[in-house]
Parts: C-alpha cells; structure tokens; sequence
C-alpha cells in the first residue's frame, strides 16, 4: 500500500517546479483533500491558482492525470507552460490530425506524459475509452465545470458524457471539479452530473482585490476606446462587444487609427481566429476585439484591461469575462461601457436563442441583475460579491471597497441642465413619436431629408443646440436615459418616451449633472527596468516558440524591477522563479538587472 501523500510534499513540488514557497490558502485547503483522496469541488475566482490545485497533485500522483478542458486553447496554453517548467504533458483534440493523435494516443499508453488534456467529446470515443483500460489514470481534473449545468452561463451537452465515462473506467479515481463563477444552483448541479461522491466542496472567495470595477454611462464609445487603448498602448487588453458586427467595427475603427489590434468572433475561419489568437498570446498585438467566444480558458496572464463595449448578458458571463485581466496578481482594470440599448439587444438575444418558457424567465431575471450593477450608485465589488452569496465584512465601510469606480469616483461634474432642457423640450415638440437620432439632428439644425420632410426646421427648438457637434447630442440624450429622465419604447426602432422624473428638470425644480471621467494612467517604481525586461522576455519567447508569459508573468517581472536580484540565489526568491526556469532564463534576466543597476549607480 502507497505511503500517504503530504502537504509538505506539495509545498517542494511547488517550490522548485514553479517558484513558489507556499500555497494560498484556499490552495492549500483543496489539495490536501485532493491528496487525501476526497472527491473535491473548488470554487475559485479567475487568477486564483486553478490550475496548480490539480497540477501540483498530478506530479505527486503515478501514473498520468486526465484534465478535462472545453477549449482548445486552453490546453495549449496549459501545455506549452508546462513544457517550459520541464512536466510532460500534452493534449488530444480535433485540431489535430488522425496521425498526430494516435502518436500521443500510444505514448499515453507508454506512461510519458503526467497530465493528458482532453476535450469532453473525447471521452465518448471507443479508441479513447480503449486507452482509459490501458493506462493508470489515478486522478481526473475538469476545468470549467460549470458547463455541465444548463443554469450556468455557458452550458455544453459534452460534458454530460463525463459522469458515463467515469462509471466506466475499471477503477474510479479522484475526482475534481473547479469553476471560477457559480452560483449555489449551478453548484449542486456540477455535484450531481459529474457524479462526485461526498465531495469537499471550498469556495475560496469571488473578490479579486487586484481588479478595479467602473461602469461609464452615456459615454461615447468611440472615443473612449480609442483613447483608452492609445494611452495603454504598451500593455495587453480586451475589448468584448456583443455582436460579429460591433467587432468588426470596433476593430477597424483602431485600424485606422493606426493601432495594432486583432479580432476574434465565429464568422472568422479556424485559420484566421487560431492566427489572431497567437499573436495576441505572443504580444505581437497588444490589444484583441472579440466576441465572448473569444477567452475562456486563455491564459494569458499579463492582460491588464479588459473593456465591454456594451452590457453582457448576465453576471457570470461578466465576471468570467472580466476576470481575464491581471490574471498574474498584477493591477487590472475592467470597464464596461453602459448604453440603455444594450437591453433592448439583449432581450432580442434571448428571444432568439431561448426556447424553453422556464429558462428564458431565468435569463430575464438574470439581464435585469445586470442591468442592476450597471445603473447601481453603490459598490461594484460589494454587488458582485452578494451576487455569487458571499458577504462583504461587518462595519461601516463594508460596502465600500476603495477600488470601483462607484467608490472611487473623483469625475468632474458639470451641469447639463440648460441642455437637459432643450433636449426634453425637442422631445415634447416631436410628439415623442421618433428615436435618438432624428432628435439631435433637429437639436443640431440638420438639413436632412427626415428632418424637412416632417418639417421640423419650423419647431422653436430646431438649431438649438447647434454650437455642439451631433455626436455630443447624442451622448447627452443616452446619457438622461441611463439616468432614467427618458424612456425607449421596446421595439425594432426604438422611440425616445418622457419620464416622470423629466417634468422636474423642465419646470427647472431639479439640476442634471454630468460626470465627466478623465482616462488616467498610473506609473509604478520600476517602470523602466521593468520595460527592458519585458522587451527581452519578447525575444526569449520568438526565439522559443512560445508566448512570452510562459518565459516569465508580469508579477514576476514587477518583483525583479522592485528587488534588483543579482545573483542565481536572489532569483530564486523572486516568486514564478523555480530551478527549470532558472536554468533555462536566469542568465539574461540577471545580466539586464546586473546592467540596469550599474547604471544607476
């Protein structure tokens, strides 16, 4: 009988096999049940160390661990880092061919790889099912569990084929599931789909302290990204929209002004979405526009924004989507760009792709819990944390974080009354009978054929605001309609609708603010040694094949800039720094710190 396994093994494992002297502690409390042979279901927040609670215990364990994962990327990304710390690994999927595939299948057979990444459809297949008799699988991993759940956000039948293939297997082995959102719901199904038995179920906490939340509404998007993106030229992000179209707008609207970017959404070919893909993780492109097929399993650590273009279609989605920014514990920013007629979107999404009266009142309840955190004064962090169940600290500043744009909101505020009431006025004058548009081009003074043809150039408020471009119009218009003075009617074209709160503003009883958001940009001590050694982790990574937080992440980076190491003994204390790195990277990192401290002597 195997001597039992222990945490202190873990931690050496940890220790010279990736460069970190302890685990966190929701780590700790998982792997110990993993390593006691507890079925296990770890709830953990994006950038929380998934991947090390089933990894670190694969290496401990014989034989070779089973990852269950949904996307192909994921397992490249998962495997090209575990090659670069020395673990055999690999993965079976379909973009590979039928030669390739049964190569690994017979070197699977062999006992050469420790963690074998495979696609939940595999699992049905007989040639896999002949290689699970052959092999000694004592653990399976399945990533992103929530899928098995049709109350989860990105629910997949494949991995209803799970639990049929487990029971099949000669000898059951370990089992654990990990997901980053999951509501209690979504919970209790993963337990009973995935068949785990008495499992040990830890949910290590939602909150990533190292994000900031803002939701910016009535802004002009355009301008927004652009200057955004222009001021953080130099670091990785994304830019989520909610349709094929908006990408491709977004994406050539930074073309043209000359910044590099890439797209991703399902109208691209294979080729064409597996290209953008690498040379984003290869930090060739800074900054990708994508759909949300585009992210989950992405691991690209050293994402430091991630922008949504329009509202996502509920909490879960958001929060993964959100979460894939300052993966690697370094600051990250998530914005989310809030116009009233991302409802109406939403609703037509739902309507299209929903058919079951039950689950669409479901994602109805769940749109209106997101409309609720895009509209809300109060903490971000604070609603996102109630939302998944989990409650902020007692005290007064509960439910303030210091971090979210709600809490943190230094904006200067200018009056937009007068403004205000020209365009209600506009509004009352036009019956409330036309949409957006038309109404800024009468407040403009347009000549258009609409505007002439229903003779609005005679109404006293035609040409009224006619020292601001249409644009501006249009931005104060959505912006008293997230503010809730003006309504849209729920329709194909969308027509503007006075609101109660309106007659305030108009009899002038009631001012309207206006908050206006200035993009800044936070420098850190080390920046520039920090620079020099992300431009030679680029040339580490080409030379090597591979994206360059695999060579090194941010924080290990940041760490080197602050701590100046100069020897092989100080690198090692740098965390992310273990002996395969060490050896393999150590010598032109520390040749730049050695060369940058001559320097400022």
């Amino acid at each position: 009988m195997n001597e039992p396994l222990t945490m202190d093994q873990a931690r050496r494992v940890l220790q010279r096999i990736y460069g970190y002297p302890d685990f966190r502690e929701g780590q700790k409390q998982i792997i110990r049940d993993i390593l006691d042979e507890y079925d296990t279901l770890g709830i953990m927040p994006t950038g929380g160390g998934k991947s090390i609670c089933y990894q670190v215990p694969a290496l401990l364990f014989p034989g070779t661990t089973i990852v269950v994962s949904p996307l192909i990327s994921l397992m490249k990304d998962q495997v090209d880092a575990l090659d670069g710390l020395g673990i055999p690994a690999t993965y079976i999927n379909s973009s590979l061919t039928g030669s390739e595939t049964s190569r690994r299948l017979r070197a699977a057979a062999a006992g050469e790889y420790k963690l074998l990444y495979v696609a939940p459809e595999r699992l049905e297949t007989d040639m896999f099912a002949t290689l699970a008799e052959r092999l000694d699988i004592p653990f399976v991993a399945i990533d992103e569990a929530h899928c098995v759940s049709q109350w989860g956000h990105d629910f997949r039948t494949s991995y209803l084929a799970i639990a049929p293939f487990l029971r099949r297997m000669p000898h059951r082995p370990r089992l654990a599931a990990f997901t980053a959102t999951a509501t209690e719901n979504v919970r209790t199904d993963i337990v009973r789909l995935l068949a785990l038995q008495e499992p040990q179920v830890h949910v290590t906490g939602f909150d990533r302290s190292n994000l900031s939340f803002s939701v910016l509404k009535g802004v002009n998007r355009d301008d927004y990204v652009d200057q955004y993106v222009t001021k953080h030229a130099d670091q990785a992000g994304i830019v989520y929209a909610a349709t094929r179209k908006e990408v491709d707008q977004v994406h050539q609207q930074l073309k043209r002004r000359g910044i590099p970017a890439g797209k991703y959404h399902a109208g691209m070919t294979d080729d064409e979405r597996k290209q953008m893909q690498e040379r984003f993780l290869r930090d060739d492109i800074r900054v990708m526009v994508a759909t949300n097929a585009f992210g989950m399993g992405i691991d690209k650590s050293n994402v430091r924004y991630v922008i949504h273009w329009s509202m996502p279609k509920n909490m879960e989605a958001y929060y993964q989507e959100a979460g894939r920014a300052g993966r690697d514990g370094e600051p990250g920013e998530c914005v989310l760009l809030y116009q009233p007629q991302d409802i109406l979107l939403q609703k037509f999404l739902i309507e299209q792709s929903v058919s079951s009266p039950e689950r669409k009142q479901q994602e109805y309840r769940k749109m209106q819990q997101m409309i609720d955190y895009c509209i809300t004064q109060n903490c971000l962090r604070s609603y996102i944390l109630s939302y998944f169940g989990e409650r902020p600290e007692e005290g007064a500043e509960a439910a303030r974080c210091g971090n979210c744009g709600n809490c943190n909101d230094d904006s200067e505020v200018v009056d937009m009354t007068l403004e205000s009431q020209q365009i209600m006025s506009c509004i009352r004058r036009m019956n409330e009978r036309f949409g957006v548009t038309l109404v800024a081009q009468v407040l403009k003074g347009s000549s258009n054929k609409r505007v002439l043809e229903f003779r609005f150039d005679r109404l006293p408020t035609y040409g009224l605001m006619k020292q601001y471009p249409e644009k501006t119009i249009v931005d104060m218009i959505q912006l008293l309609i997230a503010d809730g003075y003006i309504g849209l009617t729920e329709s194909q074209y969308p027509v503007l609708r006075l609101l109660q709160p309106a007659a305030d503003v108009l009899r002038g009883e009631k001012r309207v603010m206006r908050k206006v958001r200035l993009v800044k940009r936070q420098t850190r001590t080390g920046d520039e040694l920090f620079d020099r050694l992300r431009a030679l982790r680029k040339q580490l990574a080409d030379r090597d094949g591979v994206p360059p937080y695999v060579v090194f992440a941010d924080s290990a980076l940041r760490e080197m800039a602050e701590q100046l190491p100069e020897t092989e003994e100080q690198l090692l204390l740098v965390k992310g720094v273990g002996q395969a790195k060490l050896a393999k990277y150590g010598a032109p990192f520390l040749d730049a710190v050695r060369a940058y401290a001559a320097e400022s002597r």
